[in-house]
């Protein structure tokens, strides 16, 4: 179905004003985010997700809607693979967790204004040639030989651009709620959210080359990939907060994603086969070979989403590791003079450390980490302790 002008710009707007709406009740006026406010918002954000696939339906076909969905599901997966790195950076920087939204919010920004660039070139290549399907299908398979063998996230970003950064531009080393200037002996200097804004739009550049090959494997319909790219990062920050506790848990998603991008990579390659104009594969001509339809594609995805997740919260080993995370999480923010000020809510923080690290211990120690991790956690938990006695 081609798609008008005037479905164009009603879509375009309507997700501005969506972007809208999430900063001015979000982050305009600071606060920290609910677990309540947080499921509100991520329902509403799905639900108009859920509702656009239902026009697509009616306005458009079954088909489309099919692989509009099989679209939405993929890029949300791989989003939530993205809020990892994310958790990462935040966490390495010690970001208030007041100031948390507007990163977030300027990362989903970002990340749709440099994805909407990738979906209009990749459009652009498959519209002019043959080999884009090959080299998508082969970068796809690549990066799900990646994802299956995951590597342990580092603690300190070394990010070229935020160390070029602090050596050449005036910085601030605290925040300053969710400033990113503030005056210092007379001079505007950058606070470090500006640095993390940075390190978060980075890393979403880096997220589109997977993302986008693989929406272009389910359908080469380019409207249908937009709107699944972006209502899928619209509900980004509030999925944020709202499973940030079960990130660390969900430890076997590393593998359903790589299966999903190979199995989408084969998808796209076969693809390419049968419509092949390439002189040197079966001289140019297309190849007779079986395709795998958009529905298939759609059970395929789901079927894996839900087996990964469910074998990940069964896990032990995801449960220590979720343990082991957020006590490292609150450590670091209990130890950060600058993240709560207020007794009450530093006392909460240092029970909820109390709390991950009673889990720790109660859970089975097969599933350690390597011992020079489990030293830096050690030192970082009495650091902790002792800095809760000296204020005791």
């Amino acid at each position: 179905m081609g798609v008008s002008i005037v479905v164009w710009v009603l879509t375009i707007v309507m997700i501005t004003a969506l972007m809208l709406v999430d900063y001015v009740f979000h982050v305009r006026h600071t606060h920290g985010p609910t677990l309540r406010g947080s499921a509100l918002w991520s329902a509403m954000f799905i639900g108009i997700a859920v509702l656009f696939g239902i026009a697509v339906a009616v306005f458009g076909s079954a088909a489309m809607a099919i692989e509009y969905f099989a679209s939405y599901l993929s890029n949300e997966a791989l989003s939530v693979d993205n809020l990892f790195v994310f958790l990462v950076i935040i966490s390495s920087f010690g970001v208030p967790r007041v100031a948390q939204q507007k990163v977030l919010l300027f990362g989903i920004a970002f990340a749709l204004v440099a994805r909407t660039g990738f979906i209009l070139l990749g459009a652009a290549l498959i519209d002019n040639f043959n080999w884009t399907f090959y080299a998508f299908g082969l970068g796809l398979l690549v990066m799900a030989g990646n994802l299956a063998k995951p590597e342990q996230p580092e603690t300190r970003n070394d990010n070229l651009i935020l160390r070029l950064a602090n050596r050449f531009l005036r910085t601030s080393p605290d925040y300053n709620g969710d400033r990113l200037f503030v005056v210092e002996n007379g001079k505007r200097v950058m606070t470090p959210l500006l640095l993390v804004m940075i390190a978060i739009g980075g890393s979403d550049v880096l997220f589109a080359f997977d993302s986008v090959p693989a929406l272009f494997g389910l359908t080469q319909n380019v409207y249908l990939v937009f709107a699944a790219t972006a209502f899928s990062l619209l509900g980004l920050r509030q999925l944020y907060f709202l499973i940030d506790n079960l990130l660390d848990r969900l430890i076997y998603l590393s593998y359903g994603l790589a299966a999903i991008l190979g199995f989408i990579g084969v998808k796209l390659m076969l693809e390419a086969l049968h419509d092949n104009n390439i002189p040197f594969i079966n001289d140019g001509r297309p190849v007779p070979i079986v395709e795998i339809t958009t529905a298939t594609s759609l059970t395929v995805i789901v079927a894996v989403l839900v087996i990964t997740t469910v074998a990940s919260l069964f896990s032990a080993r995801g449960r220590r590791q979720n343990a082991v995370a957020r006590a490292r999480r609150h450590a670091l923010e209990y130890l950060d003079l600058h993240y709560e000020a207020d007794p009450a809510e530093r006392e909460k923080i240092f029970a909820a450390l109390l709390a991950a690290e009673h889990e720790i211990d109660s859970l089975s120690t097969r599933y350690r980490a390597p011992a020079k991790q489990e030293e830096e956690l050690t030192a970082l938990l009495r650091s902790a302790h002792d800095a809760h006695e000296a204020h005791g």
